[in-house]
């Protein structure tokens, strides 16, 4: 069955994450993804593991799935006809270049409208044309430093060090709401026939995801407290030691805080004043932290496992990375695809994590080699074969010898 975007038609000019991780999703969704890439082809094919050439690295494998590739020299006069002739009957560009350098270019959104006034035109990177970083260049760690995320990793460790969560959060969270405001935009069309400009910079929706519970007492103007949330921001909030191990725990609800009382034989922490309500347990965090990690710590793992298992509170086993390959869970949803990639041999992918009754998502194209699909893409784009021949000879497009 097709997905929910089938029949769609997007152009992407993106590189590094953002970008190419947001249109993988809209091509998992259905869509028909075409990746312009510059001559040297997308940075992250050159990042991580990789068996065969350079270029077809482990962090471009995953982010680059269900998509064309087209190699355009943007900076020539026939690689940007060629985008043009792309764009012409496209339902969705997206691209991450900063907003001068589209304007330079002359792909910036009038000129695209010009050709096409249907077009969804998205344009994501670091900071919003309407302020002062507006022409800023942008990568993850710049964006978690400005946006709060790093001092706040200082503040909830207690330290005056500044960190970087271990993840490109910014840009994964950032490609999320390309996807949202695409389909948004796509339906806005569908009711009123009109296209339209998206902005989504990362600064400000990395801000708006911290800020939605981190916020707080800033909620109120004149502010009735300080930002951020105190039970995110506990000392020893962190997966609790068992007698063998970890174990994440958390009776949030009073309810639950009512059964693990129960479970441990402990009923005098139902009625202590100090976490007889959630509230109260919020005001004092780090003593309900010191009770449980006291009480988890006389039992293994598993047992308390055993022991949560027929219960209502939340808990979890803590797994590391190599962990989830074999977590039985994701194994049993079919989580994990492998696929027989023509030239890297057996790759695995994660699957969607949208599941659609009657339009699934799925995987129909492995991540392509630089300009794999260049000469279809052409000549899709009404080029001819000799037309074609003369661009690879001025290097404006080059074919992958996959092809």
């Amino acid at each position: 069955m097709p997905g929910p975007l089938d029949g769609i038609k997007v152009v992407e000019f993106t590189s590094v994450v953002l970008g190419p991780w947001a249109c993988q999703t809209l091509g998992d969704m259905g869509a028909d993804v075409i990746k312009v890439e510059p001559p040297v082809g997308d940075t992250n094919r050159n990042l991580g593991p990789y068996r065969e050439t350079g270029n077809m690295c482990a962090l471009y494998l995953s982010c680059n799935r269900n998509k064309r590739s087209v190699v355009l020299d943007l900076k020539s006069e026939k690689g940007r006809e060629a985008a043009f002739r792309l764009v012409a009957d496209a339902d969705v560009m997206v691209h991450n270049f900063r907003p001068t350098a589209m304007e330079k270019l002359g792909l910036d959104y009038d000129a695209v409208l010009a050709v096409n006034p249907n077009i969804i035109y998205c344009a994501t990177y670091g900071f919003s044309r309407k302020g002062r970083y507006g022409n800023r260049g942008a990568l993850d760690d710049g964006i978690q430093a400005a946006s709060g995320l790093s001092a706040l990793m200082a503040r909830s460790l207690g330290d005056d060090k500044p960190r970087y969560l271990p993840t490109v959060i910014a840009d994964k969270t950032t490609g999320m709401a390309v996807v949202n405001a695409v389909c948004a935009a796509l339906f806005s069309r569908e009711r009123n026939g009109k296209g339209q400009a998206i902005e989504v910079p990362m600064f400000e929706q990395t801000v708006s995801f911290l800020m939605a519970e981190h916020q707080w007492g800033q909620t109120f103007e004149p502010a009735i407290g300080t930002a951020g949330y105190a039970r995110l921001l506990a000392d020893n909030r962190a997966p609790y030691p068992t007698k063998d191990g970890h174990i994440s725990m958390l009776p949030y609800w009073d309810n639950h805080w009512k059964t693990f009382c129960e479970i441990i034989e402990r009923p005098d922490m139902i009625t202590d004043p100090r976490f007889d309500r959630m509230k109260n347990r919020l005001v004092n965090i780090n003593d309900m932290h010191a009770e449980i990690s006291k009480e988890l710590a006389k039992r293994t793992t598993q047992e308390w496992l055993q022991l949560l298992a027929p219960t209502n509170v939340p808990h979890m086993i803590v797994n590391s990375l190599d962990d989830l390959i074999d977590d039985p869970h994701l194994v049993e949803s079919g989580f994990w695809q492998l696929h027989d990639h023509p030239t890297e041999g057996q790759i695995r992918m994660a699957s969607s994590p949208y599941n659609f009754s009657e339009t699934p998502a799925s995987i129909r194209r492995l991540p392509p080699h630089l300009g794999e699909h260049s000469r279809e893409i052409l000549l899709g784009a009404g080029y001819s074969d000799t037309e074609i021949e003369t661009m690879l000879a001025d290097g404006v497009t080059q074919s992958a010898s996959t092809e």
